[in-house]
């Protein structure tokens, strides 16, 4: 079977869906505190809504399958061009090290806003206590290592990339069983990226895995350094993908092309995912297994579906240079690592005005958009913290205009 070559340069397209994901993953924990039911977050709003839980459903359902695709896509990209021992050395550097910092410095945060989102019921907020508390719970480690802490993605991107190339490294030491899995991988693939069944047939073992979550749909991983086997096999089997369709780059297109059908499946599995999410506390419905069954199906359709059109939907829209696309590509790291204390306090300090909840959802995602965005441009993006993130040090945009030539 010929395979094409992989691609090396930066595909703009994929930059622009992996920062959507992570800005998607901003807007999804702002609207939490606007859960029509208290579901044990910080804080929540007196303005809610019903549309809430179905964003939230929608939303959870692939912006992390999408963004483990493309993390696959692009960790094989960076294997294939640097080798091994240069491809750990990176996924150390840009994996390992913002995950250990970033917890030390963004769970006292995390906690305080527990803690200030309980006494705002009571109508009295200590900020410097809060805070006091916060850290004071660094000396608890390592209990509760990841809990409160949106950073686990991380430790699983770490494990899955690594498991990868360990997978990688015992295979090739016996040449014809390297080659035969690597022709059954390919042949896999071609097939995922061309049958009008592809979606139905890899939303089987998918549904399989949501079978054994503890809540219907993608549980959180954030209770334990022991891999959560259903979340591991499912954002693991979206990364594998992202690595094979790297090697057939071509195929990229075919994954996420936009037909009709697909469209037509989506939507069905949207509708049927959010109608049948209704029966998950009714235990003793009589028919209960049946529509978990429905619903885990219908639910990893919409997952596989929505990471092919949103990849679609922006291969159109975006697949050219754009200097602002290469810069929220490039920021969209940095601000979903430090998003998530400034929600939370934003949601406190919100929560008991009388405004409407859309107005408050736009504005705490645009002030802690706008404020992460403004720290990246001052400390992170021409700085070491940059470079541990993004790999070569980018030169501040002010910098660039001083440094042109004056016209006469």
């Amino acid at each position: 079977m010929k395979m094409s070559s992989p691609v090396h340069g930066r595909l703009d397209y994929l930059d622009a869906a992996r920062a959507f994901a992570l800005l998607l993953g901003i807007v999804f924990h702002a609207s939490i505190s606007f859960m029509p039911i208290f579901i044990g977050w910080a804080v929540m709003d007196i303005s809610t809504s019903d549309l809430v839980p179905m964003f939230m459903l929608i939303s959870h359902s692939f912006r992390l399958a999408l963004f483990f695709l493309i993390a696959g896509f692009f960790s094989h990209m960076t294997f294939h061009r640097t080798g091994t021992a240069k491809f750990l050395q990176s996924r150390l550097v840009r994996i390992a090290i913002p995950l250990v910092i970033g917890w030390l410095l963004l769970r006292p945060l995390l906690v305080s806003g527990w803690i200030m989102g309980a006494e705002s019921l009571r109508g009295e907020v200590n900020i410097l206590a809060a805070l006091q508390a916060g850290f004071a719970t660094l000396g608890d480690l390592p209990k509760d290592l990841l809990v409160g802490s949106h950073l686990w993605f991380l430790y699983y991107l770490l494990f899955i990339s690594l498991s990868v190339v360990l997978i990688r490294s015992l295979v090739n030491k016996h040449k014809p069983t390297k080659d035969k899995l690597i022709d059954i991988a390919d042949r896999i693939t071609h097939w995922l990226c061309h049958s009008r069944l592809a979606l139905i047939a890899i939303a089987m073992p998918t549904a399989a895995c949501l079978w054994f979550m503890d809540h219907w749909g993608m549980d959180t991983p954030d209770k334990s350094l022991v891999p959560h086997i259903p979340a591991t096999l499912i954002y693991g089997g979206f990364f594998l993908l992202g690595w094979l369709l790297h090697r057939q780059a071509d195929l990229v297109a075919q994954f996420a092309r936009i037909t009709a059908g697909k469209l037509m499946l989506c939507v069905v599995a949207i509708i049927a995912a959010n109608l049948l999410s209704a029966f998950e506390m009714q235990l003793a419905h009589p028919h209960y297994y049946l529509l978990k069954t429905g619903f885990a199906f219908s639910y990893a359709l919409m997952m596989w579906s929505l990471v092919a059109l949103t990849l679609g939907l922006f291969k159109r829209c975006f697949d050219r240079p754009s200097k602002t696309i290469r810069y929220l590509a490039d920021s969209s790291y940095w601000l979903y690592l430090i998003h998530l204390p400034i929600v939370i306090w934003l949601q406190i300090a919100l929560a008991e005005l009388p405004l409407h909840w859309s107005l408050k959802l736009a504005a705490i995602c645009a002030i802690t958009i706008s404020l992460s965005l403004v720290l990246y441009a001052v400390f992170v993006r021409s700085t070491f913290i940059g470079f541990i993130l993004n790999g070569k040090r980018k030169t501040p945009y002010l910098s660039q205009q001083t440094r042109r030539k004056p016209r006469f």
